[in-house]
């Protein structure tokens, strides 16, 4: 049986969708509806907005989400879903953030520097999207719906001291460890991410 849960997934600093098709196509038996997200001048995407800055671009991809959704998030893309909960608390029923490195203050945290092998892999990314600096903690315990922590235990670049902090500043969230989990662990693990995300959805719901 097919759920109508609408999944929007959101990528990282790549901006490129495709990083979610393995995990989406693992989900689609059960969730058919589904947006992969492109940003606007990523990935070889159009820039139709003319979007300059990262504020720019947050209220952009805010924007796209239109109907009740859980969002689904990787990395730098955790900004938007967190800044999506935060404004549009009607429509977003849940988030799921995979090895979040943005959107919270890194300093107390032992956390690899990836800024710069990011603009040697991709220098078609934006500075000003890769030099961001944003902390939305204040504003943590206004996010009242089911949080899905995803994170690897061999990520350098969002160790899993940053998802403790995200378990105990989120009034509801639960986290889960992917064993040998790089930064990547969503594209190489997808079928285990998979599972905790229908695992989650089903817990939490697919049954209100």
């Amino acid at each position: 049986m097919t759920s109508p849960l609408h999944l929007h997934f959101l990528a990282g600093a790549s901006g490129d969708p495709s990083f979610w098709e393995t995990v989406a196509h693992h989900l689609q038996s059960h969730y058919p509806n589904y947006t992969l997200q492109a940003y606007p001048a990523f990935a070889g995407h159009p820039n139709p907005k003319n979007i300059q800055n990262f504020d720019q671009l947050c209220c952009w991809v805010v924007d796209q989400i239109q109907q009740p959704s859980i969002v689904i998030a990787q990395s730098m893309g955790g900004i938007f879903a967190i800044q999506a909960a935060l404004q549009k608390p009607h429509l977003i029923k849940a988030l799921v953030l995979c090895a979040t490195s943005g959107g919270l203050d890194l300093t107390p945290f032992q956390v690899k520097d990836w800024r710069q092998d990011y603009q040697q892999l991709l220098p078609e990314v934006p500075d000003w999207f890769i030099q961001t600096n944003i902390d939305l903690s204040p504003e943590f315990h206004r996010i009242n719906i089911p949080v899905l922590l995803l994170w690897g235990d061999a990520d350098e670049i969002s160790p899993v001291t940053i998802a403790e902090y995200l378990q105990q500043q989120l009034p509801h969230a639960e986290l889960k460890i992917i064993p040998s989990g790089q930064h990547d662990f969503a594209k190489i693990h997808a079928d285990m991410v998979a599972s905790h995300n229908q695992n989650f959805l089903i817990k939490h719901i697919d049954d209100v």
